[in-house]
């Protein structure tokens, strides 16, 4: 059951990162601030010199999701799977750093214009490295929130279409369509205004953050009280 529920929790952050990299691609000249694959190819064209094609942005990206990825895989060390304390304060800094950028957001006018485009597109990259490194610590197959690339490789590979046994097919197949609505819903609040998707997904977080840890402490209480109730 706690698998399940972490497996759940991953599935929204999925979900968020579609939005965001929506938001960054569209809103801000076409950075993703989730998927990196997607701004290495971006940064190669670029500096290839297509027309039209950032390279400052996409770099940056690429530099602070690295680092943001770097600190919370620091701060969370050796923690296991699962959630831990540690995962709870990871989740809340992304959380609050994202609502802090819808704030900034709503107020700086033309935010994606010059160097406040750049200033968003960094600091969401760094936060959405910290929330992947997080994630990833927790181990849950296939769900890395932030790549679906082998997640469909592995949905078509394993299928019984190429004989395999579609092995963990479900939670695959979430991932990639979860990414994909998140994608969409980024796409549509940019037609209202950038805060809105961004707060969206400080909301989400924020929930997965609150619903992981009251998980997690309720795990350690059970666990707690095995002991006792063998003894008695």
């Amino acid at each position: 059951m706690t698998r399940r529920l972490d497996l759940a929790m991953l599935l929204v952050l999925t979900f968020s990162t579609g939005m965001v990299d929506a938001i960054g691609y569209l809103g801000f000249d076409k950075v993703f601030t989730g998927n990196m694959t997607g701004n290495v190819v971006i940064l190669g064209m670029g500096l290839a010199g297509a027309e039209g094609v950032p390279v400052l942005r996409p770099a940056l990206a690429l530099v602070f999701f690295m680092l943001g990825a770097a600190l919370s895989g620091r701060i969370l060390g050796d923690i296991g799977e699962g959630w831990h304390r540690r995962t709870t304060m990871i989740f809340s800094i992304v959380a609050a750093g994202c609502a802090a950028l819808s704030v900034y957001v709503a107020l700086v006018p033309d935010p994606e214009v010059g160097l406040t485009g750049t200033v968003f597109t960094s600091a969401l990259s760094a936060l959405m490295g910290a929330q992947a490194a997080a994630a990833r610590k927790m181990k849950i197959a296939d769900v890395t929130t932030v790549v679906v690339t082998s997640t469909i490789v592995g949905l078509a590979s394993d299928s019984r279409l190429a004989g395999g046994d579609s092995v963990r097919w479900i939670r695959r197949a979430l991932a990639v369509a979860l990414i994909l609505i998140g994608a969409l819903a980024g796409g549509a609040t940019l037609l209202i205004n950038q805060w809105i998707g961004i707060s969206m997904v400080a909301v989400a977080i924020a929930i997965v953050t609150i619903i992981g840890h009251r998980g997690a402490k309720k795990r350690t209480l059970a666990e707690a009280a095995e002991p006792e109730a063998s003894n008695a």
